[in-house]
């Protein structure tokens, strides 16, 4: 069974960190880009960041630039999001997910580029 599971989400004020973990099976996950999407209530799923199969390569909305970092470890099958400096506009559900068709490149930013998605998991950031 083809699946990513993301887990690690919280209620955290602002300030403070996170570390997502999305854990994959089922997939050829060694060779596979991976990315972070998130969606606030009544707002559309937006790009995180991405990772390449290396973790040689990632891209990151600004929003997020210079305080969240992606990494992965390929012998673990998990991508990791860690979240510092978190501010109330970072509240959403978070989402893991996995391409098995695009490499790499800037289309890694968009949600029609990854065919595997995990459940999310909320992220709450008080003030």
């Amino acid at each position: 069974q083809v699946q990513v599971v993301e887990s690690g989400g919280g209620l955290v004020q602002a300030g403070g960190s996170l570390r997502l973990s999305c854990a994959a099976s089922g997939l050829p996950f060694s060779s596979g880009p991976m990315g972070w999407f998130r969606q606030a209530p009544g707002k559309e799923r937006d790009f995180v960041a991405s990772i390449n199969w290396s973790g040689g390569s990632t891209y990151y909305a600004d929003s997020v630039k210079g305080r969240f970092t992606i990494s992965r470890d390929n012998a673990k099958n998990t991508v990791y999001l860690q979240m510092n400096s978190l501010k109330p506009d970072d509240t959403a559900v978070y989402y893991c997910a996995a391409s098995r068709y695009i490499t790499d490149g800037l289309r890694l930013m968009q949600t029609k580029s990854y065919d595997v998605w995990g459940q999310g998991t909320q992220v709450t950031v008080s003030s």
